[in-house]
Formats: C-alpha cells, sequence, structure tokens
C-alpha cells in the first residue's frame, strides 16, 4: 500500500517536473504578462507611430524651409536669335541653388482639422491598447485558474486510485475465499487502470496549463513555482459602467477623428493663403543680377479635380457612419458579454455550494458501499459506481471554483476593470 501511493507521488511529481520554491501569485503573474507580452509591446509600437502622427500634422503650423542646389552641364549655351545673327543669354555650364521659406497664412482650419484627426486617432490607439492589455490579462486568469484547477483534478484522480487498489485488494480477498467470482476482481483491476489512467490526463492538463502560462507571462517553458489560490472578489452588483472598456472608448475617438475628417474633406476646394520668402542664385556671367530675392504674399486654390474632392468627402461620411454603427454594436455586444459573465457568476456560486454538500454526501455513500460489499450485501458494481459518484462530484466542484474565478475575470473585462 505505502509503495504504490509513493509511485503515485513520484509519477506526479516526476510528470509535472522539478518544482520552484518561488510562489506566484496571481498578480505577479498579470504583472509579468504586463511587461513581457510581445503583442502589447507591437501594440505600444502603434501608439508611439500615432502620436508622431500628431506631430506630423502639427508641422503644417510652422514655416517650410527648403534648400536646393546643384550644378548644370548643357551641350550649348541658350541664346537668342537677331535675324542671322544670335547672342547668348546664359553660361554653358553653371551651378545654381534655391532658398526658400513657406508659411501657410490661412487654410479654413485645414491644419487644425488634421491636427485633431491626428490626436484623436493617437487616443484610439491608446485605448486599443488597454484592450489588448484587458483581454491578455483574462488569458493569464484563465491560465492560472487552469493550473490549480489540473493540480485539483490530478489530487482527485490520485484519491480514486487509492481507493480503487483498496477496493481490488478486498475484491482479491473475498475471490480467495470463494466468495465473489473472478468478474467482481477483473472489475476492480480495470477500473484501477482507468483511474491511473485519470492520473496521467490531469498531470498532461497540468503540464500544458503551465506551457500556456509561461508563455503569456514571458517565462521559461519549464519554470514551475507554487501558485497561491487567492480567490478573487465577485465584482460588486449594480448598473455596470461600460464606458471604461477600451475598445469602447477608442471606437468612440475614432468617432470623433472621423467628424475631423469630413470637415477637412469639406475644405478642399478652398483657398489657402500663404507668404513665401526666397533667394534663387545662378551663376550667369550673361546678366547682371545672379541671385534673386522675392518676398511673396499670395493665395492658392484647386478650382477642378475631378469628382475627387467630392468623392473624398462621401467618402469620409461613410467612414463616419461605419464607426458609429460599429460603436452601437460593440457597446450591445459589451452589455452582452456583461450579462451572460455575471449570470455565470451566479450560477457557478450556486455549483460550489451543492458541491460542497455532494462530496460529504459522496463519501459517506461511498462508505456505506464498501461496508455494505464487505458484508457480501452489496455488489462490486455499486462500489465501482459510488467512487466514480464521488470522483465526478469533486471534478465537478473543482470546475465551479474554477468557473466562478473565470467568470469573476469576464466580469471586470467586460467592464474595462480587470
Amino acid at each position: 500500500m505505502h509503495l504504490v501511493i509513493l509511485l503515485l507521488t513520484l509519477l506526479c511529481c516526476g510528470f509535472a517536473g522539478t518544482a520552484s520554491a518561488e510562489s506566484l501569485t496571481l498578480g505577479e503573474a498579470l504583472e509579468r504578462a504586463a511587461t513581457t507580452s510581445q503583442g502589447l509591446k507591437s501594440a505600444s509600437r502603434e501608439v508611439e507611430i500615432a502620436r508622431e502622427q500628431v506631430n506630423v500634422a502639427r508641422s503644417t503650423k510652422l514655416p517650410r524651409i527648403d534648400l536646393q542646389g546643384g550644378y548644370v552641364a548643357q551641350a550649348k549655351a541658350q541664346a537668342f536669335k537677331f535675324g542671322t545673327a544670335s547672342q547668348e543669354t546664359q553660361d554653358p555650364r553653371y551651378p545654381f541653388f534655391n532658398f526658400s521659406v513657406y508659411q501657410t497664412l490661412y487654410d479654413f482650419g485645414r491644419t487644425r482639422d488634421n491636427e485633431g484627426m491626428a490626436r484623436l486617432r493617437g487616443e484610439a490607439a491608446q485605448y486599443s491598447y488597454s484592450a489588448n492589455q484587458q483581454d491578455l490579462f483574462l488569458q493569464v486568469v484563465q491560465a492560472y485558474y487552469g493550473i490549480l484547477t489540473a493540480q485539483k483534478l490530478v489530487q482527485a484522480a490520485a484519491d480514486e486510485v487509492v481507493q480503487m487498489e483498496s477496493h481490488q485488494r478486498t475484491a482479491q480477498a473475498l475471490f480467495d475465499e470463494g466468495v465473489v467470482t473472478r468478474n467482481d476482481l477483473l472489475q476492480a483491476e480495470v477500473r484501477v487502470a482507468s483511474s491511473r489512467q485519470s492520473v496521467l490526463s490531469a498531470q498532461n492538463q497540468v503540464e500544458n496549463g503551465w506551457l500556456l502560462l509561461n508563455y503569456l507571462t514571458g517565462a521559461a517553458p519549464d519554470f514551475r513555482a507554487e501558485l497561491k489560490d487567492e480567490a478573487q472578489l465577485p465584482p460588486s452588483s449594480g448598473t455596470p459602467d461600460l464606458g471604461k472598456r477600451g475598445e469602447i472608448s477608442a471606437l468612440k475617438a475614432l468617432v470623433g477623428a472621423d467628424e475631423f475628417a469630413v470637415e477637412e474633406a469639406k475644405t478642399s476646394h478652398y483657398p489657402e493663403f500663404f507668404a513665401k520668402f526666397g533667394v534663387d542664385y545662378l551663376s550667369n556671367s550673361k546678366v547682371r543680377e545672379q541671385a534673386i530675392t522675392a518676398l511673396t504674399v499670395g493665395f492658392k486654390v484647386n478650382l477642378f479635380d475631378g469628382p475627387a474632392s467630392a468623392a473624398r468627402v462621401r467618402q469620409a461620411v461613410q467612414t463616419r457612419s461605419r464607426d458609429e454603427e460599429r460603436l452601437r454594436d460593440l457597446e450591445e455586444r459589451t452589455r452582452l458579454e456583461y450579462n451572460m459573465a455575471a449570470n455565470d457568476l451566479k450560477v457557478a456560486d450556486a455549483r460550489i455550494r451543492i458541491a460542497e454538500k455532494a462530496i460529504t454526501q459522496g463519501v459517506e455513500n461511498l462508505r456505506i458501499t464498501k461496508d455494505r460489499y464487505q458484508e457480501h450485501v452489496g455488489t462490486a458494481t455499486e462500489v465501482v459506481d459510488a467512487q466514480t459518484l464521488l470522483t465526478k462530484t469533486r471534478t465537478d466542484y473543482y470546475r465551479s471554483v474554477f468557473d466562478l474565478q473565470v467568470a469573476a475575470a469576464r466580469v471586470k473585462r467586460a467592464t474595462g476593470e480587470l
């Protein structure tokens, strides 16, 4: 008996790997995931890209300064013709350069709209990052409590092995006495083998759970630690504030950016007033003034570009309508997600209370059934059924605890508070 228990213990320890003395709380796992996740790092790049677009939009408020220079080598110099005679007006080879400062004075809000659009898209990227982080946290919670649940299932399966081996010895003794048939002994042996397979299956769930948790938290695949079974406090009841959810805030920001995009598209045919200062130098021995300095104040306007301008306005309006529809749909789906998670939370809590009582009843049922079998009143099938029922009840209890914690996390995820 002691040898069997020792072998089972070694099997569990060997399958799970060498356990580390380090402990790992759920909060620490979430912190590690937030620090090491490659997906979050990629999303943070999107935030930085969007922020730089704001700087691009703001740059049109500042003067644009250009410098250009070069050297021209012509086959022949350009010349004027006077009857049969001609006079060169430039050197065949010459250096040149151009320096200009261009400043937009007024563009009917086009620059302001571009800046507002870029700013809100930057906010949308930041909210999307928050949503990605919340999704990652929910995966970590599921993996964390999945390991704890699987470890409980290993223990339940190991207990069943011990009980089935005890029943096997009882059946063997009764068979040796000629009280029961060989069928009882074979049934007990098959049930022991089945219970040992359940141990292996549960241990595999633990191992796969660790692989997933280590991936999510950036740990080495062979990392193991002692997990703390810290129950999350169920979210407070009441009207949920779904406005904190990252995806909803991101879409709201995008709708605001679409408003600016519509206004910007409408100004495509409006004039732009500008001021320009320039210095043009061209080396030419044929003329007196080789450097021309000028200051210009003027305007430019697009008079016709086919259907492009009208199409851009319609496109901006349709984009805004699309994002508004997406926002309404997301708000409904988020409300549905919250209600379903809240229902699952209530059901899981009720299942736990029922399963706690059922475990006590199952233990007593197994004891009575084994006593009846030893007294030749009950059958071997009744013993096996009683043990199977007890194991199932324990499994249901552990899964209910897992479902409760995950449902609580889902409620928080729906409200953006995970």
